[in-house]
């Protein structure tokens, strides 16, 4: 409920005996006051209608003047309320005497954010970083639209129950995984950065919300299915072209973007004398030293001379969409019941070719150009497998051991 009052403060007057006609607003009991710019003396003014009393043309003018105060206030609380923004008297003068600030609004941010790391993408961004960005945008959109009925709000209107309602949809409508939320929430609490960044909050409503993934099991091709699906033997060419791509990552632990851009440019002669690759991954800019292995080079000499090469390719990479369709149907005719990815090929890289056979875990960190050695232990941690076979190991040692002291018991004895 907003009131106003014209009122008079008589205790300061002019030369001439005027005084100055404020105006205050009261809302939820709180005030904001400032002046109207115009003077009376206070014989001529009316306290309980709060206008000047007379006929003149003066008069007239002046309690007109004051009308339209009264009427601009009205209206631009309806403003306030119509952008869903606070209306407080302090918000509302400030609005009649164009002191608040532009109201920013969260996807038009977002939208501004989106731009710029569009026009950065091979520059600053991966495109992969930028579509994420777009999809979480989207789905953020789709979000107030659903469950606050608008086209977008106010960024001061973000606050921890929006944060966590955001990541409930995520999970509940958008059927995203916890970590997959968690990824798109994070996307959005960049642009609450930028809004804070810039002033146009006042507080950070991410302040109590942590980011928690769940550690996830990565799935990879076991040595059987991975000598099941090199071997299957597809009648369809477009199959084939796909499961060459797919070992190719599994026998070097490429990612698909870096696999999809790599040309001759990116091989050297290793200081083997065998054949390296050297390239710089798109997602982290980190340089990749891999050598290529007998498996992986078969490949490459398969599409040494093939015309669906192009712009010094070395093998026919398709859309990442097509790739992992295709897989799908590989998967189903190999019979192999585990979600091929192009992702999983890395991998399968990781556990079954690299670590599975004995290559330390700092090599494959730097084959796979992981910033940091914690990320690659998260394949290590999987490796059932080589933990028996350590354990075999350790068991033949122990038993050879108890044999040897056995031996050695028995001369005693004899003695």
């Amino acid at each position: 409920m907003v009131s106003l009052l014209f009122y008079l403060r008589k205790y300061k007057k002019d030369r001439v005996g005027r005084s100055t006609i404020y105006v205050r607003i009261t809302i939820d009991g709180k005030r904001a006051e400032f002046s109207s710019g115009r003077k009376v003396h206070p014989s001529t003014w009316d306290a309980a209608y709060g206008k000047v009393l007379g006929f003149s043309q003066e008069v007239r003018q002046l309690n007109s003047y004051l009308s339209k105060i009264r009427t601009d206030l009205y209206q631009h609380a309806d403003k306030l309320k119509d952008r869903d923004e606070p209306l407080t008297a302090m918000s509302l003068k400030e609005a009649y005497l164009g002191l608040d600030k532009p109201c920013k609004m969260l996807l038009e941010i977002f939208q501004e954010h989106n731009d710029q790391v569009d026009s950065l993408v091979g520059k600053d961004f991966a495109e992969g970083t930028a579509e994420r960005y777009r999809t979480a945008k989207s789905h953020l959109s789709e979000y107030i639209q659903n469950e606050h009925k608008r086209n977008d709000i106010p960024v001061h209107h973000v606050n921890y129950a929006f944060i966590s309602g955001f990541e409930y949809y995520l999970k509940t409508k958008r059927k995203c995984s916890h970590n997959t939320a968690i990824k798109y929430v994070v996307n959005f609490k960049k642009i609450i950065r930028v809004a804070y960044a810039n002033g146009w909050i006042t507080r950070d409503p991410f302040a109590n919300w942590k980011a928690r993934l769940k550690n996830v099991e990565r799935e990879f091709l076991t040595e059987e299915e991975l000598q099941r699906l090199m071997h299957y033997p597809f009648s369809n060419e477009r199959l084939d072209h796909v499961r060459d791509c797919f070992v190719f990552c599994c026998f070097t632990g490429l990612a698909y973007a870096d696999v999809k851009k790599l040309t001759h440019d990116d091989f050297v002669i290793g200081i083997d004398g065998d054949l390296w690759i050297n390239t710089k991954r798109t997602k982290t800019k980190t340089k990749s030293n891999i050598p290529v292995l007998p498996t992986a080079l078969m490949i490459l000499e398969k599409y040494e001379h093939s015309s669906l090469l192009v712009d010094k390719k070395v093998l026919p990479v398709l859309t990442n969409q097509k790739m992992n369709a295709y897989l799908k149907e590989i998967a189903d005719l190999s019979g192999i019941k585990k979600h091929l990815t192009t992702h999983l090929a890395r991998h399968t890289f990781a556990t079954t070719v690299t670590l599975s056979n004995g290559v330390s875990i700092e090599s494959v960190s730097k084959m796979l150009g992981h910033k940091n050695l914690r990320t690659t232990q998260h394949y290590a941690k999987i490796l059932n497998r080589r933990v028996s076979d350590d354990m075999q190991m350790l068991r033949k040692k122990l038993k050879q051991k108890e044999r040897v002291q056995s031996a050695g018991e028995r001369i005693d004895m004899r003695k």
